[in-house]
């Protein structure tokens, strides 16, 4: 039978780099030790960066708990909406709080969300601690009619909107860490069924809560993501209302039945604690960071090419070698020359950005892109298969090109705030920058370059060099960077020689 290179393009699926829109990702999914420590509860912070997997664990996470032994009496809770706009955009509205506050809105939004799970289980069945938990909600304005996160929130807030708009008032209400506002008849508000203020202590509400699983013998967790998402545009409250978040944790560990389980970006979990933290340690104790080195990659992108059974039998591939594996998809180098790199190292330094960080996400989609690629020009000249790699080194290159111009756009510019202006003047230039090229560059003097020059490495745009800065490989083509000095050396313009 003719096999067509076309053909086997189409066999060659390594699912999608978004972990909310891969419907293979149990099939691919690696229990890493990450995972493991979540599971057997060793850990309640996983940091991550950007495209590591942070979604991918919870998905997981959430997918399996119930038949994992370690947690038989544990129910895995999303306390977050996992597509559309984050429901924790809402805190962003209008002016940003003081951070006792948030830790008062976050602690009356575990309640509510957790409280409103444990009843609607139970309901019809109450016991007296029950009916005391139930209670609560009600005068407090938290019982709700589901338990969905963004029902929850958004009865939440409206009730945070009630008591900050009173139409007369002689003091002004707020949420704080020590109580929830319970409207009773004092005060005049705009909702006219509800005219006055009273407080339940957090502590006591959250005790009943406990109180309530223990009797039931269950344990929650409440997994918060995507927080990197809810603030975005908000900087003024993204800081305090996090920090009050984390505060929260720290302030719910008494109740053991009650925990939150919490997966934050790294560079987000890096401001947070800016400027001090108190109790980081007891933070730091239950965080885990997710890690992918080299050969974590390597392996991930050898396990989905096989998840491919008519690309195995095709290519004959079963029981094969990694390194075997790799070369029937790809060619020993991307350029083919003596001095010139492997394609697995030439991959591995073109999906990293400044900081080092090599995050699965950009494998896999620099991969789906190259093939892409690929199969446009098997459309146009078909071939037949003689055995050669189904990828050419330059369906690589343009797999390349697409991968920087997205990464540009929905990773680099959209993260850069207000500092895209100045990664945008480099459009055009040359990748190797000293001081003083950079200060052109900038339009600023070269003393005030360093002050730029700190959040261009943070986000991951400028790596420092021996002396020098420059561009990482992964977003030149999509500013049209090309390679080489913005400065003269000996009298010259000299190309770095960079693989």
């Amino acid at each position: 039978m003719t096999l067509l290179v076309r053909d086997l393009l189409t066999e060659l699926r390594i699912g999608s780099s978004v972990a909310e829109h891969d419907e293979a990702l149990a099939r691919y999914f690696i229990e890493t030790a990450t995972y493991r420590a979540l599971v057997e509860d060793e850990a309640d912070i996983v940091a991550g960066d950007k495209g590591t997997g942070k979604t991918a664990l919870f998905r997981i996470l959430q997918d399996r708990y119930t038949t994992t032994p370690e947690l038989t009496n544990v129910e895995v809770v999303a306390a977050f909406n996992p597509i559309g706009s984050p429901v924790f955009q809402k805190l962003a509205d209008g002016d940003p709080l003081p951070e006792g506050e948030y830790i008062g809105i976050w602690k009356a939004y575990v309640l509510a969300l957790a409280g409103n799970w444990i009843l609607s289980l139970n309901e019809g069945g109450f016991s007296h601690r029950m009916k005391e938990l139930d209670e609560i909600l009600r005068v407090t304005g938290l019982r709700t009619s589901d338990d969905t996160p963004s029902t929850v929130f958004s009865q939440l807030m409206n009730l945070v909107r009630r008591l900050s708009k009173p139409t007369a008032t002689e003091v002004s209400i707020t949420f704080t860490p020590e109580g929830i506002p319970i409207i009773v008849p004092r005060f005049e508000f705009e909702d006219p069924e509800r005219t006055t203020i009273a407080r339940v202590d957090h502590d006591r509400a959250l005790r009943v809560l406990n109180d309530v699983l223990d009797e039931v013998d269950l344990s929650i967790w409440l997994v918060l993501d995507r927080l990197d998402e809810a603030f975005q545009g908000f900087p003024s409250a993204e800081v305090p209302a996090l920090r009050a978040l984390f505060r929260t944790y720290l302030d719910l560990l008494p109740y053991g039945r009650v925990r939150l389980k919490l997966f934050v970006r790294k560079d987000l979990f890096r401001r947070i604690i800016a400027g001090g933290f108190v109790n980081l340690t007891h933070v730091n104790a239950r965080k885990i960071e997710i890690v992918w080195d080299d050969d974590d990659l390597f392996d991930l992108l050898c396990r989905r090419i096989v998840e491919n059974d008519d690309l195995v039998e095709h290519l004959d591939l079963s029981r094969k070698e990694r390194s075997e594996i790799f070369g029937a998809v790809f060619p020993a180098q991307v350029d083919a020359a003596e001095r010139k790199p492997t394609t697995w190292n030439w991959i591995l330094s073109r999906i990293r950005d400044g900081n080092g960080i090599k995050p699965p996400r950009n494998l896999i989609d620099l991969v789906t892109k190259a093939r892409e690629a690929q199969t446009r020009r098997e459309a146009r000249e078909s071939r037949e298969y003689r055995g050669e790699p189904l990828l050419s080194g330059e369906a690589i290159k343009r797999g390349l090109e697409a991968l920087s111009n997205e990464r540009v756009e929905d990773t680099l510019l959209a993260e850069a705030g207000d500092y895209a202006a100045a990664v945008n003047q480099f459009r055009g230039g040359k990748a190797e920058h000293n001081l003083e090229s950079l200060a052109t560059v900038l339009g600023v003097s070269a003393a005030d370059v360093p002050d730029l020059l700190t959040p261009l490495r943070e986000i991951g745009f400028l790596e420092l060099v021996g002396q020098n800065y420059k561009v990482p490989m992964l977003y030149r083509s999509g500013l049209s960077i090309t390679q080489g000095r913005a400065f003269q050396v000996g009298g010259g313009d000299d190309d770095e020689g960079e693989e």
